[in-house]
């Protein structure tokens, strides 16, 4: 979707994977820096490790306590910064900073809008998964309004972190480590089931049945149809994958990088053709 979007602005630039193991993660992200590469993404296990390793922090990767979008930034004549992807110097800037951002809180209450038309304020939902993903989730959702946050984790320690975060941060969320026993307006899942046609459901349909879920939504977004959104469809509830909170975090990353809007037409057609979604 970038280099699509990229075509499209007219920018000679290129968007690459680049596999980097967590414990040189410091090294390549300061190789990116000396090369003025214009930013990065980083995806699990990097976000939270970065962290702790960027010059600046964006009030979005502060709050979520998770980095997935970096800026680089050079240091103009008279010492302010300025994205390299928007450097107007005649000289190259000698000095790089990295600047941290994170678009998923955002991508997702976006998504849930857009697929949805769910709105968070006063809303009760269950969260599967407490992990990297499901930590940000469950912050954005508390601080967006939700009355009522049930959470479950295959490890009860990381679910128990996050509920006392919660509790410390955002008071007014109520924070519940179990099932519900009444329904929920919106039945979240932020882990990793469902990316193999062979996985079971990632929740137990004995303690909480899908029909008591109002809306599902499932960030996993290839294969477009997980067991659980399948499952969901067959019981008649309202369900979406998350294609839409992929697109949307990737179109921020564009705007940061590049002080330009997202070519968002552009960039979720090639995102449904590459993913093969109908």
């Amino acid at each position: 979707m970038h280099n699509a979007a990229l075509a499209a602005l007219g920018l000679n630039w290129r968007y690459l994977a680049f596999p980097v193991p967590p414990d040189q993660l410091r090294e390549a992200l300061a190789g990116a820096a000396a090369m003025r590469f214009v930013g990065v993404n980083l995806t699990v296990p990097h976000k939270r490790l970065a962290l702790d390793m960027m010059d600046q922090l964006d009030e979005s990767a502060r709050a979520w306590g998770a980095v997935n979008t970096v800026r680089f930034e050079g240091q103009r004549a008279d010492g302010t910064w300025q994205p390299i992807g928007q450097w107007t110097e005649p000289e190259e800037p000698a000095r790089v900073r990295m600047h941290g951002f994170n678009t998923d809180a955002d991508a997702l209450l976006q998504a849930l809008a857009e697929d949805l038309q769910w709105q968070p304020r006063g809303r009760s939902v269950l969260l599967l998964g407490a992990g990297g993903a499901g930590r940000v989730a469950a912050l954005k959702l508390a601080a967006s309004g939700v009355a009522r946050l049930y959470l479950v984790n295959r490890t009860l320690d990381k679910a128990r972190a996050v509920a006392e975060e919660i509790r410390t941060r955002y008071p007014e969320c109520q924070v519940t480590l179990d099932y519900p026993h009444e329904p929920v307006d919106l039945l979240l899942n932020a882990t990793s089931l469902g990316l193999r046609p062979q996985d079971p459901l990632p929740l137990d349909t004995a303690r909480f049945p899908l029909r008591l879920a109002a809306a599902v939504y499932d960030m996993i977004y290839r294969p477009a149809e997980t067991p659980l959104l399948q499952a969901a469809r067959a019981a008649g509830q309202p369900a979406a994958n998350g294609l839409s909170m992929l697109l949307y975090q990737g179109t921020r990353a564009l705007e940061i990088w590049t002080g330009q809007p997202a070519p968002v037409a552009v960039m979720r057609r090639a995102l449904m053709e590459h993913l093969h979604v109908a």
